[in-house]
C-alpha cells in the first residue's frame, strides 16, 4: 500500500454479530442514515499538542493521522450548515484539589507535567497546528474529560445558542475524552455518532472496544467517507 493510499487512523471495521444485533433491534445497521446540517456539530476532542506528539506524556502517534479526516468533516460540515466546535483540555491548578481523585492517578512528576502542559498559555494546551479551524469555528475550554459533566464546560449553552441536536465525535482518545464526551451527549438526549477513522487512541485494541461497545449500546458508528456523504447529501 503506498504513502497515497495508506488508511489513515486505526484499521477497524465494525464486527458482523455487532451489526447484525444493531439491525436486530433498530431494523437497519446505522441509526444515522440521513443528517440534518444546521443542527449538526461537529465536536473536535481535545486535538491539541499535548495529546499529539512526544515529549508530552499524554501524545497518542496515532493522533496526527486522523487529522486530515477531522479537517474533511470540518469542511462537510461547514459546507451542509453545521457547527465545527474545538474543545481543549484545561488543568487548572485548582483542580489538583477539586479533582485529587484524577492527580492521585499519577506519580507526582508525572501530575506536575500533566498539570503545566495544560495551562491556559502553555504549548500543550495549544490547538495541533495541522487542523483547519475557521473564524466562524467554536471554541469549548473543559475541565474534565467530558465537556458536558456538571461544571467542566458552557457547552450545552453554546449548542443551545446554536440549535445543535446531532453530534459527530472526533478527536483524542478515542475510549477517555471521546467516548465520555459521546456517551454524555447520547444521555442528555443528543443524536450521537464516534467517526470510526476520526478518533485516535493509544492502541487498536483499545479503540476498537470503544467504538464497539459506544455502537452496541449508545450512538452510531462511521466512517469519515460515509459521514461525508451524508453531510453533503444534507448540504443538496
Amino acid at each position: 500500500m503506498t504513502a497515497l493510499t495508506k488508511k489513515l487512523g486505526h484499521n477497524f471495521t465494525l464486527p458482523p454479530e455487532y451489526v447484525a444485533r444493531a439491525v436486530l433491534r433498530q431494523g437497519r445497521a446505522h441509526s444515522w442514515d440521513s443528517i440534518d446540517g444546521p443542527t449538526t456539530a461537529l465536536v473536535v476532542v481535545d486535538m491539541q499538542n499535548y495529546f499529539m506528539a512526544p515529549p508530552y506524556m499524554g501524545a497518542c502517534a496515532v493522533a496526527q493521522e486522523i487529522v486530515p479526516n477531522i479537517n474533511r468533516l470540518a469542511a462537510a460540515t461547514r459546507r451542509a450548515g453545521g457547527r465545527v466546535i474545538f474543545v481543549q483540555n484545561l488543568a487548572p491548578w485548582a483542580s489538583e484539589q477539586n479533582w485529587a481523585t484524577q492527580k492521585e492517578r499519577f506519580l507526582p512528576d508525572s501530575a506536575r507535567h500533566r498539570w503545566e502542559s495544560m495551562q491556559a498559555d502553555a504549548h500543550g494546551f495549544e490547538l495541533w497546528a495541522g487542523l483547519d479551524v475557521q473564524p466562524g469555528d467554536l471554541r469549548v475550554v473543559k475541565r474534565r474529560y467530558s465537556p458536558f459533566t456538571r461544571d467542566s464546560s458552557d457547552i450545552e449553552i453554546l449548542l443551545a445558542d446554536h440549535g445543535i441536536r446531532n453530534i459527530i465525535v472526533t478527536g483524542v482518545a478515542t475510549n477517555a475524552c471521546c467516548e465520555t464526551t459521546a456517551r454524555d451527549a447520547m444521555m442528555l438526549n443528543y443524536r450521537t455518532v464516534m467517526v470510526s477513522d476520526a478518533c485516535a487512541a493509544m492502541t487498536d485494541a483499545e479503540h476498537a472496544a470503544s467504538m464497539g461497545n459506544f455502537y452496541l449500546y449508545f450512538g452510531d458508528v462511521q466512517s469519515t467517507d460515509e459521514l461525508t456523504a451524508l453531510l453533503d447529501k444534507a448540504n443538496t
